[in-house]
């Protein structure tokens, strides 16, 4: 059964999506399978000066060159130092591949679409709440389901287009 058959197949608590989950600091996220083109292992990232502070610089894959994004820059958190675990997330984000760096990444899990709950209120009144799109209760955890199109402004679109 292919990937798509399997994210559209309905069961009795809704359509079955697949998700990556992934760590930062002591918390896991999730962003949607289909999305993730590929996970590689932390390189060499040539610093660009003049950009925000969550963007790490760039790097060639494969004749392509990437923008990189540290996601604990993006959401505020301290820095880490990049340890075996640390990863890049290569993702679609509006039409732009992008880098992310995480902590680690976990596993690919799948859910029924009825099992994610929107985020809190007091959540969803933060400055950068349209990036949660929802929670999971996975096994003992929760699970923050993140959203890439809304990560980033119009502006700071533009701005990764010209990489």
């Amino acid at each position: 059964m292919s990937r798509d058959t399997v994210a559209r197949k309905v069961g009795v608590s809704g359509a079955l999506i697949q998700l990556v989950s992934f760590r930062l600091a002591n918390e896991e996220y999730a962003v949607e399978v289909l999305r993730v083109r590929e996970i590689i292992r932390m390189t060499a990232i040539t610093h660009v000066p003049n950009t925000p502070h969550c963007i790490e610089g760039i790097i060639n894959l494969r004749g392509k060159v990437i923008p990189i994004v540290s996601l604990r820059g993006r959401f505020n958190m301290m820095p880490a130092d990049h340890d075996q675990h640390t990863r890049i997330m290569v993702m679609d984000v509006a039409g732009t591949l992008m880098g992310f760096v995480v902590d680690g990444v976990s596993e690919v899990i799948r859910i029924a679409s009825s099992d994610i709950q929107p985020p809190p209120n007091l959540v969803t009144s933060s400055v950068d709440s349209d990036v949660i799109s929802g929670v999971i209760h996975h096994g003992d955890q929760l699970l923050i389901l993140l959203q890439l199109d809304r990560m980033f402004s119009e502006w700071e679109q533009r701005a990764f287009e010209a990489f």
